[in-house]
């Protein structure tokens, strides 16, 4: 029996042949003062942080290029799944100019992926 149970088990290191079926549940969007911009996000059907991470990103990068500016800077997002509902709490700054930093986005490149992609935006 335990041979059985095994062989339903994966790999290690194996990929998850799941279908990936996001839901986008919706984003609210916050200016917190001046350029700095909260984004929170809700989906569902999530593979990990990162999905939730990147439909952040796609809200801050449509939100830069509505406000006129070409550029935002990634400061933290923070991840939460309960019960199948992903939350995603990120802080970004936008800019006209490339801002100094790691974390930077170009917003045109950003939203023309997340078009591509199917991601919703602000």
């Amino acid at each position: 029996m335990a041979s059985a149970v095994a062989a339903c088990t994966p790999e290690p290191g194996a990929q998850d042949e799941r279908p990936f079926v996001p839901v986008y549940e919706g984003i609210n969007t916050r200016l917190l003062d001046g350029d700095l911009v909260q984004f929170e996000v809700e989906m569902r059907g999530a593979r990990g942080n990162e999905d939730v991470a990147n439909y952040a990103e796609c809200a801050a990068a449509q939100y830069a290029l509505i406000r006129g500016y070409g550029f935002a800077r990634h400061l933290r997002t923070n991840v939460y799944e309960e019960g199948g509902l992903w939350r995603g709490d990120a802080v970004y700054t936008i800019s006209a100019a490339l801002p100094r930093g790691l974390k930077t986005i170009d917003a045109e490149v950003v939203a023309l992926a997340c078009a591509e992609n199917g991601i919703p935006m602000v």
